[in-house]
């Protein structure tokens, strides 16, 4: 079985073990150390991401694509647990779920750090 597994870069790992935990419903299954520079798995539903905090790891500024079998009900749990819409006119899909011509519904999140997690479900092709 092959895994692949994101390092999502951060600056201030116990602000972004917040956003993660709190907000996106991530659970922290090892990494106890919240200072900088440090390193943490977080795992949702089964699928892992790592962040680190540690010069080497990743760039700023990535995309990651998180599936869901219900993308507006999750939208609805993370804005009642506190995620802010940006208030980007440009992209309304940081705005709320939003149908794709590609067939998938999507809204985007942007964490403390500027990494883009695309929460994503099929709808059918066009």
């Amino acid at each position: 079985m092959t895994r692949v597994i994101p390092i999502i870069r951060c600056r201030r790992m116990a602000a972004s073990l917040d956003f993660y935990t709190r907000v996106l419903d991530f659970e922290r299954v090892e990494g106890g150390d919240d200072g900088d520079p440090s390193f943490c798995v977080l795992v949702r539903e089964g699928a892992r991401v790592f962040l680190s905090s540690h010069s080497g790891d990743g760039e700023f500024g990535q995309a990651i694509v998180v599936t869901t079998d219900d993308v507006d009900a999750l939208f609805r749990t993370f804005v009642a647990r506190g995620l802010r819409k940006p208030g980007k006119p440009d992209s309304p899909v940081h705005e709320g779920p939003l149908d794709q011509t590609w067939g998938t519904r999507e809204f985007y999140v942007d964490d403390p750090d500027g990494n883009t997690l695309r929460f994503t479900q099929g709808i059918g092709m066009p």
